[in-house]
Formats: structure tokens, sequence, C-alpha cells
């Protein structure tokens, strides 16, 4: 459940209240300031509810100063909200309930932004995955995916895509290609001081192109967006996008630090690949459960945004697949030797 607390001018308190009305919510109490020219509310909404209010409310007061709106998590209440089973009629049943606009803003952002600690665990997952890659040890390779801060960045940019903010997109591209480049930057300088061990099959694998990546990838984005606007953690997922980002970065500058550009090119496509089909069923899944800005005016611009970015995707898809497939079967690869030998 969550509470919403709105601080308002007095003189709005009939707006206010049929707004509240709107959002249905479970409960909700006024108090008065003791100078009586301010007054606040408590709202309590089932999770996924309350978008209408907090919409109200930034158009009621977006332009007016003495306001303030927060959102709290509640962890209980008493008496318990049973409500009683819907009657049969009908009715179309309710959209599914998902976190609201502000939070998933809030929640991907925080992640997008080019900290300190994003470049150091960086750093640290590219130097576990290069290790665990040149060893063939899986496990230290999901280790590598574990600590990867990539899942903010990659949703970051396709949220500011859905919602039409240029401004997000830039940040979040920003910071989704840096850490890519650090990443492959650390491991490249791993490779050319050690030895790297090219019969590795976790490495291998990292160059062999197929419908099964792209279905891994695409999976992989879309639970990560379902996870976020369904308001739950989107921590294990964030593996998920790990798995298609990191690893194939790593091996393609470790062939290249071992001087194979051919193998080197074929896990650089990878990457590119994976970040396509995750940036395409994110973006899928935003228009699908409907997050879009607030104003009319920006809907419009967001349409067009979304429209372009899906068209450009699927483009993008179609050429580096055929692209990884015709690296992929050449006899250079390390992949198609794999296949002879066996």
């Amino acid at each position: 459940m969550k509470n919403i607390k709105l601080t308002y001018p007095a003189s709005y308190r009939k707006r206010v209240e049929v707004a509240i009305k709107q959002a249905d919510p479970i409960d909700w109490s006024r108090e008065e300031e003791p100078e009586k020219e301010r007054e606040t509310v408590h709202v309590l909404l089932e999770d996924g509810e309350g978008q209408s209010l907090m919409d109200s409310a930034q158009n009621m007061f977006s332009t007016k100063d003495k306001w303030r709106l927060s959102l709290f998590d509640v962890e209980a209440t008493l008496p318990r909200n049973e409500k009683p089973e819907p009657e049969k009629s009908d009715e179309k049943p309710k959209s599914p309930k998902q976190a609201m606009r502000e939070t998933l803003v809030e929640e991907v952002m925080s992640g997008s932004k080019l900290t300190t600690d994003f470049i150091v665990l960086t750093i640290l997952s590219a130097i576990v995955a290069a290790i665990g890659l040149n060893e063939n040890n899986v496990a230290v390779v999901i280790g590598a995916m574990v600590i990867a801060p990539l899942l903010g960045p990659i949703l970051g940019f396709s949220l500011s895509s859905a919602l039409g903010s240029g401004k997000m997109m830039v940040q979040s591209a920003r910071t989704a290609v840096t850490g890519l480049c650090i990443g492959f930057g650390t491991v490249f300088v791993l490779a050319m001081i050690f030895p790297i061990n090219l019969q590795s099959e976790e490495l291998i694998a990292r160059t062999n192109i197929n419908p099964e990546v792209i279905a891994l990838a695409l999976a992989s984005g879309a639970a990560a967006a379902l996870s976020l606007t369904g308001g739950l953690s989107s921590s294990l997922v964030g593996v998920m996008v790990a798995v298609a980002l990191l690893p194939p970065s790593a091996a393609s500058a470790m062939y290249l630090g071992a001087g194979d550009l051919k193998n080197a090119i074929a896990a650089a496509v990878l990457v590119l690949l994976n970040v396509v089909c995750v940036l395409l069923s994110t973006q899928i899944v935003f228009v699908w459960k409907g997050v879009q800005p607030r104003r009319w005016s920006q809907q419009e611009n967001a349409e067009k945004s979304r429209r372009n970015n899906i068209v450009s995707w699927i483009v993008l898809l179609v050429l580096l697949f055929t692209i990884g497939l015709m690296i992929s079967s050449g006899e250079g690869t390390a992949a198609s030797s794999a296949h002879k030998v066996l």
C-alpha cells in the first residue's frame, strides 16, 4: 500500500476532495496548520493506485507555491483492508496495477547516474567476468553479473523514450555507453597483461550468434521492465540483463587483447545485438503498460519518440543479426571452429 501526503493552500480544499474521491482511496484524513493558510491530507491507497491523484495535484499546483506531495510505502495497516468480492457484471476488468510514473522515474534515474560507485562496480564486475571467462568458470561469470550495474541506464533510456524526455535519455545513454567502455577497457588492459585461454568454452560461447541469443536478450529486457512497472524488485532481472551485456563485452576485449580481431568483432556484434534487443523489449513493455507523460502536449512527442525508437531497434536487430550470422558462420570464428571439432 501507499500513503500520499499532500500539503496545499487551504483555498483548494474542495478541488482536492474531488481528486481524492476519484482516486478511490482506502482511507484519508485532513489536518489544518495553525495559521489555517495551508492544510495537509493523508491518503491511503492500494499499490498501483493514486496516479490520478498525483496528476491532479501537479495540474492544480505546478505553478503555485506552498505545496508539497510526498509518497510513502506502507508496511501494514489496521484494520486490514479486505474488499468484498466484486459481483459479476458486464463491466470491463480494471487494467493491471502498476507503479506510479514518478516512482518509476525516481527509481530508474537514480540508477542511471554516472557516479563513483557505478564506475567502481563496473570495473570490478569486468575484472570478475574476465577471470570467469578465462578460467571457464560459470559460477565466477554469474558473480560478475550480480554486481554489474548495467540495468539502471538501460531501463533509464527506454523509460525516458516512453516519456519523451530528451534530457533523461541523454543522461542514461551517456551512463550506459561509459559503463560499457569502462568495462571493455578494463578487460582489454588485463588481456594485454595476462595470457588468454582461447580454448575456454565460456569465452567461445560469446562469439556464437543465434536465435536463442535474441530470445534471451528480449526476455531479459521484458522481465526487467515488467518488474519495474509492477513495483517489484528488479535486482534479479538485473542479472539477466547483465547476462546479455557483460560477458560478450568482456569476451570482445579479451579477444582483441589476444590479437584475434575476427572473434573480437563477433563478440562486439553480440553486445550490440543484445543492447538493441533489451531496449526493444523494454520499450514495448512500457507502451503496453501505458507509461506516458502527464500532459497531452508531451504525450504526442512521447508517442513519436516511441514509434521512431521501436522502428529503429527492429531495423538494427535485423541488420546486426544478419551480420552476426555471417561472422559466426565464417571459417575463422571460435564458435565455428568449436562446432567443427565436435
